[in-house]
């Protein structure tokens, strides 16, 4: 019955990171969302995943994200520099006389070095701050990912229904034939015609919902793309639910993105640390200061004229400041919530974990149910037909079955679908 996909249980998604530091550079990569569908039509799987593709490259979202993380990559940059030098020239409007002669006018020159290691340890955190960035990329792709496969599930029971309501309406009308013979021949009464029509009339109102429906889920599923909503979108005609469950390991969920990007903003923030502690220290300061000198004519001395030079070394020493120490006692308080946060967090998607695991297999439950229902139906459909063959048939009992075929078959579709839904928020939080 249905015969697609969700997502493949060793390749959902791989998430690895590959990082090199070595001062300033960094690489840091994700591999994300490698999808492949339960092997039953391999072309649904790819159709989906073609989508995905096209929702990440479309996204104004995810762009946004990845411009954000190629500004934070850029700010690298910026940290890596120092203080400006200072330049300086002053004229003497009044020139003071020495006893070499008089000042005419002063040239200086001054830089200042951060502590040994503080440009590196800026490096560092906006390094840190970058690769927190880039996660939210995978968070954003991982996101879209599932809610265009969730939309895309929706779309195929809907499209399913119309199917099956298209079906039964085909089989009420072979039945309104065989009860139009049965009234000429005085076996049936026009009551029986009529009940066979309001039937149809009424699977004929339930089709027109669904169709305005996959128009509606439609237009979602083409905002999830970034595209036209007029768009038609291919939903597969058949998916059924797999013999048997793909392993689910909980542990797995601590990999889970959300959950890291917590360890990466813990990180940012032992590295924001790391750099007050650097800033605390004394600043180094480097100059040279000229002053040129007139050269005395009303004596004969030695070094008259001789223009002074002046090597400066200064520190800058944060004696009276308390900022540093404010800023490590917020720094304590920010990993204390950040740890807060994750453990919240990670709570809750345990939770969800949890949920999405005992509905797919209520599902799974469900449409077993339905199928032996199902089953059971078609047979006493057969004996309807085959008491019409001697002459007798209640059409009551044929519209009871036909009214019972179809609940059992519409919530089989709605049992398929609840299945690849929580599968993918499954394959979402541990994959």
């Amino acid at each position: 019955m249905i015969r697609s996909g969700i997502f493949n249980k060793e390749t959902f998604i791989k998430l690895e990171v590959l990082k090199t530091f070595h001062g300033a550079a960094f690489h840091f990569s994700f591999l994300i969302f490698g999808f492949s569908l339960f092997t039953f039509h391999l072309t649904h799987a790819q159709q989906l995943e073609s989508y995905i593709q096209e929702g990440w490259r479309n996204s104004a979202k995810i762009q946004s994200f990845e411009l954000r993380y190629a500004v934070a990559k850029e700010k690298i940059k910026e940290v890596n520099t120092i203080p400006n030098t200072q330049f300086g020239v002053g004229y003497f409007v009044s020139e003071p006389e020495t006893r070499t002669g008089a000042q005419r006018a002063k040239f200086s020159i001054q830089q200042k070095l951060p502590w040994f290691g503080t440009i590196t340890a800026r490096e560092n955190y906006s390094t840190a701050m970058a690769e927190a960035e880039y996660v939210d990329i995978v968070i954003m792709k991982r996101k879209l990912a599932l809610s265009i496969s969730q939309s895309y599930y929706k779309l195929f029971a809907i499209q399913n229904k119309q199917k099956i309501l298209e079906d039964n309406i085909l089989l009420l009308q072979t039945y309104e034939k065989l009860a139009l013979t049965s009234v000429e021949v005085g076996k049936a009464s026009a009551v029986d015609v009529l009940r066979l029509q309001i039937r149809q009339n009424e699977l004929e109102q339930h089709k027109a919902v669904l169709k305005e429906s996959f128009l509606a889920e439609q237009i979602v599923f083409n905002a999830l793309l970034n595209r036209d909503s007029d768009i038609e979108i291919v939903a597969p005609s058949e998916m059924n639910i797999p013999v048997e469950d793909p392993i689910t390991n909980n542990e797995n969920l601590q990999l889970n993105p959300e959950l890291l990007k917590y360890d990466k903003i813990y990180e940012s923030i032992k590295q924001s640390e790391l750099l007050n502690r650097k800033e605390k220290a004394p600043q180094i300061g480097f100059g040279l200061d000229y002053i040129p000198v007139s050269e005395r004519n009303d004596v004969t001395i030695s070094d008259n004229g001789k223009d002074i030079i002046m090597p400066m070394v200064s520190f800058s020493i944060p004696i009276f400041n308390k900022r540093h120490d404010s800023r490590t006692r917020q720094n304590e308080l920010r990993q204390q919530e950040i740890t807060a946060q994750k453990e919240e967090r990670l709570n809750r998607m345990e939770t969800i974990l949890g949920k999405a695991i005992s509905s797919r297999n209520t599902a799974r439950i469900k449409y077993n149910t339905q199928k032996e229902n199902l089953k059971q139906a078609k047979n006493a459909e057969e004996i309807l037909i085959k008491s019409y063959e001697t002459g007798t048939i209640d059409f009551n009992d044929v519209l009871d079955i036909q009214e019972l075929q179809l609940k059992f078959q519409l919530n089989q579709i709605e049992s398929i679908q609840l299945y690849y839904i929580e599968a993918a928020i499954i394959n979402y939080l541990t994959n």
